[in-house]
């Protein structure tokens, strides 16, 4: 299984970015909620968001409730997060990651699955 992150970059406070996690390698009778983690050096890997397989829910950290969206593909494999408003803060490695329990999970260890991320970096 392999989960690929993409979208990241420089942005100015205030800006947008849309991030993309595709995964692969999944069997056929998987079903599983994706969801955005991001961490920054020494610190501990915070949740972002998350979206069922069904894409019918979804959950959002308060830090970027109302400032982020996590959509998901027809063909269920790839999760956007589409971030707004980007403050300093947000400045981290966004890492996606798959919970094949599809539990719409907020927490690290029920996640079964974690990609590489792609860095986001706000200037101020």
């Amino acid at each position: 299984v392999q989960l690929q992150a993409s979208g990241g970059g420089l942005v100015q406070s205030g800006g947008s970015l849309r991030l993309s996690c595709t995964a692969s390698g999944m069997l056929a009778k998987d079903k599983y909620t994706l969801g955005w983690f991001r961490q920054s050096p020494g610190e501990e890997r915070d949740f972002v968001a998350g979206i069922t397989w069904a894409a019918d829910k979804t959950v959002y950290a308060d830090s970027v409730k109302g400032r982020a969206t996590i959509s998901r593909d027809s063909a269920k494999s790839t999760a956007y997060l589409q971030m707004t408003n980007l403050k300093p803060e947000d400045t981290a490695v966004y890492i996606c990651a798959a919970d094949l329990k599809d539990l719409l999970a907020t927490r690290t260890e029920w996640y079964d699955y974690f990609g590489q991320g792609t860095q986001v970096t706000v200037s101020s």
